[in-house]
């Protein structure tokens, strides 16, 4: 009997202790104070691991307090007695935050069988459609090399860094007084040290000398106008009942000598919104931010806001739902080509926070894309600053293998410099002789333009008709040969292809020599030059395709010689009467001269006479290649302007 009425005594003692904890840890949830929350249901599951409501407090406060990737045990405790769209759905972003997405599309997928809710069915699919591309991301900079700023970070949070006027600001918890109960890490302030691009004067670090950080409260995410004149941050978290009650923008301002006490600022619009990160355009009359506000896409939205006629910042927009995901969105970075970097859960990624950039599309828009995993992790990965951009800055990570919590690392781009090829063409001029024999021509002038026809180089050739030219590899250029009493001649020279690749070049620098000849004819009054392959079909003038390539040629020469008028003549074998061959060969020069004047060439350049059978080459022709060389069409100048 004795022994019955103890278990019986020991039994309810039990009860009432887990039933005093769930009443003291739901008051400290209720309050905020997630932490303290965690440590106080964490007793009830000792003794009884199985408690439903325990294990839904230890779970919502490790997700409400950015540590949802701590919350999966308990959470699957929770779909096993309490199978619901919510607790599926946590399951699954606490599996996604710790990259296991595999497990988390199956909790999605479970989720979604278990509502017919619109909203929630738009959650769940954006979830299931972010994990499906995950396998796409590229890196963003293949280069980029990333490293802990062991020198800066301590144990505790340290995060945001940005350069203005040769300092370094950031947001630290050293020097911290008291402990933030949401977290259980101590609260932060603001400091600054001296900085050029990512070197920091490591050994003086001092708390923000602008004005006093507070205590007993979070402050940090500090933002400065481009013009060093106005300092936004965010402050917020404070136990005290006559405090606000979220975290708030403040803002001081550089007045007659100092900086001004922080205030509140009407951007803000309700005590009950949740406003944070800030960052200035380029040129500070923008202001970007992070909000909870209603009328979002869910959880945190960027937007910003313009600067009012009296200096303050107002008329806040939303930045749409390309940018904008039903996840949060923060830590904005805007670039002066337009670019927006920022942090996001709710685009594809790798885990919790990853760093993105919006890039402005034509027409508007932007095409959104995760920085790769050089940048990101499975942690948060956040608050980007570029000191040069975009060769190197800092970023924030609370990643393994830091100093404890959110550290600041220095990036830096490492593509290698390409080797350079340097291209010699060795160029030589002749003149073509009666005979057809080709002799040096020297002092002949050689143009080199480009494939936007602007002069890339040119000399005059040498006393043995060479000239050397620089090329750039991979492109195409013009030469243009000129010499008194010659025909200008100008030539297509091509160098893709005749210089190795990039991956297969050894030496930093790798010369390349070619050679080329330009060979030109005498240009002589009166003198008549044939034409090759002027065919017409038997008794008609319509110039044939081949005889078109051939008096494109034609047509270059009278492009290089704009100074020139030309006859072209037309000529025919000396079979059929003196009238027909006469009619024929002139309806065939005409013909000639037209498509000439179709490619731009002036019509009062040009001269067309038929002379038929009047100046045969050979006399009483008698096989057809004799007859052949009897039709011909000549060109010679009559004329230079």
């Amino acid at each position: 009997m004795k022994r019955s009425l103890l278990l019986f005594f020991l039994v309810a003692l039990l009860g009432s202790s887990c039933t005093s904890l769930l009443k003291k840890g739901q008051k400290q949830f209720s309050s905020g104070e997630y932490q303290y929350a965690i440590g106080t249901f964490s007793r009830v599951l000792e003794k009884d691991p199985d408690n439903k409501e325990a294990n839904f407090y230890v779970a919502e406060s490790y997700r409400l307090s950015n540590r949802v990737e701590r919350s999966s045990v308990y959470y699957e405790k929770l779909v096993e007695e309490d199978p619901t769209f919510e607790n599926y759905y946590r399951l699954g972003q606490s599996y996604k935050a710790q990259n296991k997405n595999e497990e988390a599309q199956e909790a999605f997928e479970k989720a979604k069988d278990l509502t017919l809710d619109d909203n929630f069915l738009r959650l769940v699919n954006h979830e299931l459609a972010v994990l499906s591309k995950v396998g796409e991301i590229k890196d963003y900079w293949p280069y980029l090399e990333l490293q802990n700023y062991t020198l800066l970070n301590t144990p505790g949070p340290d995060y945001a860094p940005i350069l203005s006027e040769g300092y370094i600001y950031f947001t630290s918890a050293r020097q911290a007084s008291g402990i933030y109960p949401a977290t259980g890490v101590p609260y932060t302030k603001m400091f600054r040290a001296r900085a050029e691009g990512t070197r920091i004067d490591v050994q003086n670090i001092q708390a923000l000398p602008e004005f006093r950080n507070e205590e007993g409260l979070n402050q940090g995410a500090i933002a400065i106008s481009p013009d060093g004149n106005t300092i936004i941050y965010a402050r917020g978290n404070s136990t005290s009942n006559k405090d606000l009650p979220d975290v708030h923008l403040f803002a001081s301002y550089f007045r007659g000598g100092g900086f001004t006490q922080p205030i509140w600022m009407p951007v803000n619009e309700d005590e009950f919104w949740w406003n944070s990160t800030p960052a200035f355009s380029p040129d500070g009359n923008t202001l970007y931010f992070s909000s909870n506000r209603p009328g979002g896409q869910g959880g945190t939205d960027l937007y910003k806001a313009t600067k009012l006629a009296n200096g303050d910042f107002g008329n806040a927009v939303n930045l749409g739902p390309q940018i904008n995901t039903p996840g949060n969105e923060m830590f904005p970075r805007v670039m002066p080509d337009g670019k927006i970097f920022f942090a996001s859960d709710g685009h594809p990624g790798f885990g919790k926070l990853d760093l993105f950039v919006a890039e402005p599309k034509e027409g508007g828009g932007y095409e959104i894309k995760n920085l790769g995993e050089n940048v990101n992790s499975s942690a948060d990965d956040f608050g980007i600053f570029f000191t040069k951009y975009p060769q190197e800055g800092f970023i924030t990570s609370n990643r393994e293998g830091g100093a404890g919590d959110d550290d600041i690392y220095f990036f830096e781009d490492k593509t290698p410099k390409p080797k350079i090829v340097n291209v010699f063409l060795n160029v030589t001029t002749k003149e073509k002789k009666e005979d057809g024999s080709e002799v040096i021509l020297p002092q002949t002038r050689v143009a080199l333009y480009d494939a936007t026809n602007k002069m890339a180089g040119g000399d005059f050739t040498n006393q043995n008709g060479r000239v050397r030219l620089t090329l750039a590899p991979d492109e195409t250029f013009s030469l243009i040969a000129s010499k008194s009493g010659f025909f200008t001649k100008s030539i297509t020279y091509d160098t893709r292809g005749k210089t190795p690749r990039q991956e297969e070049l050894i030496q930093d620098v790798t010369n390349i020599t070619l050679d080329t000849t330009i060979v030109l004819d005498a240009l002589i009054l009166e003198k008549s030059i044939v034409l090759e392959n002027i065919y017409y079909d038997l008794d008609k003038a319509d110039i044939r395709p081949d005889a078109a390539i051939e008096l494109d040629k034609l047509v270059q020469i009278l492009k290089d010689n704009p100074s020139i008028r030309i006859e072209l003549s037309s000529h025919t074998d000396a079979r059929a009467t003196d009238a027909y061959n006469d009619a024929l060969s002139q309806r065939r020069a005409e013909s000639a001269v037209q498509y000439i004047v179709s490619k731009g060439i002036e019509a009062d350049r040009l001269v067309a006479k038929g002379y038929g059978k009047r100046q045969l080459i050979i006399q009483n022709a008698q096989t057809e290649e004799e007859h052949q060389v009897n039709r011909r069409t000549e060109f010679k100048v009559i004329e230079i302007r």
